[in-house]
């Protein structure tokens, strides 16, 4: 499993079970996690269009709402965690102004 890779498993086998998994059904799948918005993505083993990723986060996997993003012309790069950082920093910044 790679770094930006997860598992997911859904037992309905003893439940009523949800649209997703019907009642009686069991779900194993392959997760992708992006690496602009840290969302979790449940692999379509199905899908036959390329997966994006980013190339100046060493290729790792993005969705497809941020690659969308990436092509906007004013759009700036950052990972998750420089977002992360730049909102923690912004809340916890005393302003002595």
């Amino acid at each position: 499993m790679k770094a930006h890779e997860g598992y997911i498993m859904i037992d309905h086998r003893a439940s009523p079970g949800t649209p997703e998994v019907p009642e009686g059904r069991l779900l194993e799948a392959a997760m992708l996690q992006c690496a602009h918005c840290n969302s979790m993505q449940i692999k379509n083993p199905g899908r036959t269009r390329e997966r994006a990723d980013c190339p100046k986060c060493g290729h790792m996997y993005i969705c497809d709402t941020c690659a969308l993003e990436m092509r906007h012309p004013d759009y700036v790069h950052k990972t998750y965690q420089q977002k992360n950082q730049e909102l923690y920093d912004s809340l916890t910044k005393v302003n002595y102004g």
